[in-house]
């Protein structure tokens, strides 16, 4: 019994009850098991806080839970329904090789370790601004950067026409704005369209769009979560994202691009609307739900059916994985914590996981999660290098 119950709540993590399922976990739950559900829900003091704070005065968390488990799964566009499921219940990471049955069930444990290593730092908003003329601007918390038509508070920047520069034809200015490991940032362009930059990216733009003309920019590397202001607000003008390899055409629409540098593909997840892929090949079209993958190496591209959710919660402040492996989920924390990984022992590389992990937490504390699954026997840290035994 034990096995099946642990086996349903992975399943809820995973967004994967059927219906028949999800009234046995309520009825098990409801059967004064409460609180050995909670012990699975409450694995680190990010969610005790979260609680404290988010949900003061609110209905209480066992009827929110109850509430998902019960309710039919929300449309992609209630985005914001991951990151409250996330920092409510689902901080946490568990092997999926678990719910095969094949091994035994992790230990749930919290971290309780009062040495963590502190010179390992948690990701924060920052980046650097570079002008036309090349000089460049750190943006970070606590520093303010104003221009006539440019504003920072050091979390976000945005853009604004003076008036007069919509008419100029004859020359675009661009900016670039570079985030670099362990930042995050946001920005409005001129034209109203909000970008997310994650860790390790750089985004070259024009300072104003020109009537008339497309709106063109150009993710050079990294990974951007993109809200387009509609056409129809400028004009008809079409909105255009380069990379180095595919030109994303929207029309208005909400999408994410993974294109790093050290990475053989490139990942463009659609959330909401319609996007044209050319990678001077071929061209594709995307549909809500939908995510191409083109190999850089080949030009080979696939299009599948995925979970939005998973692919851009980075941008609510959390970290979602759905059997991804070891690996992957190192890199996205290098990033992230600006630090390094070595596996000691490759066969731990494909090893996967379910489940999400809050952005603000402590780099050794996801660790402690991790070692706690028991798939892992230890880990090290020396310096920014982290050993995973």
């Amino acid at each position: 019994m034990k096995k099946r119950i642990e086996h349903l709540i992975f399943k809820h993590f995973d967004e994967h009850l059927t219906d028949e399922e999800a009234k046995e976990l309520v009825e098990w739950i409801e059967n004064g098991n409460r609180e050995k559900f909670d012990a699975y829900t409450d694995l680190n003091f990010s969610i005790e806080s979260t609680k404290n704070e988010k949900h003061r005065g609110n209905p209480s968390l066992w009827q929110n839970i109850t509430s998902v488990i019960n309710n039919p799964r929300p449309k992609v566009k209630s985005l914001h329904y991951w990151r409250y499921i996330a920092a409510a219940s689902v901080v946490l990471l568990v092997a999926a090789t678990f719910l095969t049955d094949k091994t035994p069930p992790p230990a749930i444990v919290t971290p309780t370790n009062p040495d963590i290593n502190k010179n390992i730092l948690i990701g924060s908003d920052k980046a650097t601004l570079t002008l036309e003329d090349g000089s460049s601007i750190v943006l970070e918390k606590g520093k303010n950067y104003t221009t006539d038509n440019i504003k920072s508070n050091g979390e976000k920047v945005t853009y604004k026409s003076t008036g007069s520069d919509k008419g100029n034809t004859t020359k675009v200015s661009y900016n670039y704005l570079t985030v670099p490991r362990g930042g995050q940032f946001f920005i409005e362009l001129e034209d109203g369209t909000l970008v997310w930059l994650n860790s390790e990216s750089q985004l070259k733009y024009p300072t104003v769009f020109l009537t008339g003309k497309p709106r063109e920019v150009e993710l050079i590397y990294g990974e951007a979560y993109f809200d387009v202001s509609p056409s129809t607000e400028h004009q008809g003008a079409i909105f255009k994202v380069h990379t180095n390899e595919q030109e994303v055409e929207v029309l208005g629409t909400e999408f994410n691009i993974k294109a790093y540098q050290d990475e053989t593909f490139i990942y463009t997840t659609l959330v909401e609307g319609k996007v044209l892929l050319d990678n001077k090949i071929q061209k594709e079209f995307l549909n809500p739900n939908q995510q191409l993958v083109l190999n850089k190496e080949t030009k080979n591209t696939v299009i599948k059916e995925v979970d939005v959710n998973y692919e851009v919660s980075w941008k609510d402040g959390i970290f979602s994985f759905k059997s991804k492996p070891l690996k992957d989920i190192m890199k996205v924390l290098s990033r992230w914590y600006d630090v390094d990984f070595t596996f000691l022992n490759p066969k731990l590389e494909t090893i996967k996981y379910i489940g999400a992990l809050n952005k603000d937490q402590e780099l050794e504390e996801i660790l402690s999660i991790i070692k706690n699954t028991n798939f892992i026997n230890a880990y090290e840290i020396k310096e920014n290098t982290i050993l995973i035994k």
